[in-house]
């Protein structure tokens, strides 16, 4: 469903090389922030130029507000926070694209599937949920780090945002099932960190390999 209609070709000639669009999703301390951090050192040791992005960019103007929002210090209507989400990723859209056609991986700790995800769970359709996002690039890899819900609320400073709460966070992982793509890869968040580490690492080699003998960009679910 994340990739249903991929019909917007964004690249040049056949033989462009560019780097590769990494994406992490899962449920609040699933270990996607270590296991980004850990993966970008990685494809640098090996060679690659590689960055890391979170989504929310907290640093933009519109990134400053859903901090607030997120650290319960201001209050928003649900429509107008999951817009912000979403302004906050093509705020940075055309740096992304600049970045990948210059051969940088980006390897991005959550994106338009957690605000999706997120936003239907406080009861937004989900369809609206989807449409801000249609035209921002889809990802060539997306790793989702598979947790309970119960498990992930055992791990240090849960309960810290305004999300982190454990029946919200059942609802979420329910709607990320709906997300759900043939494409996605599956990690067991529970495994060995390390095991996490070196699945993630080949998963990624692939995926930057395929992107630098010439694979088209893509606009996420229809343009």
């Amino acid at each position: 469903m994340e990739n249903s209609n991929h019909n917007c070709s964004l690249r040049g000639g056949k033989e462009d090389s560019r780097g590769a669009l990494v994406v992490l999703e899962g449920l609040d301390r699933c270990g996607k922030t270590t296991q980004s951090t850990r993966l970008v050192a990685n494809l640098e040791r090996l060679g690659h130029s590689a960055e890391l992005w979170r989504f929310p960019d907290r640093t933009t103007s519109v990134g400053q507000m859903i901090s607030s929002y997120l650290s319960n210090k201001s209050q928003l209507d649900d429509h107008t926070i999951h817009l912000l989400f979403s302004a906050n990723r093509w705020e940075k859209r055309s740096l992304m694209e600049s970045k990948l056609k210059s051969g940088i991986t980006l390897v991005v700790d959550r994106y338009s599937y957690s605000g999706v995800a997120f936003s239907s769970a406080k009861g937004l359709d989900i369809e609206w949920c989807k449409a801000p996002e249609i035209g921002l690039l889809a990802p060539d890899l997306l790793v989702y780090l598979d947790i309970p819900p119960e498990k992930a609320a055992e791990r240090g400073g849960y309960g810290g945002e305004r999300y982190e709460q454990l029946e919200f966070q059942k609802k979420v992982g329910q709607n990320y099932q709906v997300l759900r793509g043939p494409t996605w890869k599956i990690i067991d968040a529970c495994s060995p960190m390390e095991d996490i580490e070196e699945q993630l690492q080949n998963m990624a080699l692939d995926c930057v390999k395929t992107c630098q003998e010439g694979k088209p960009l893509s606009c996420l679910w229809s343009c």
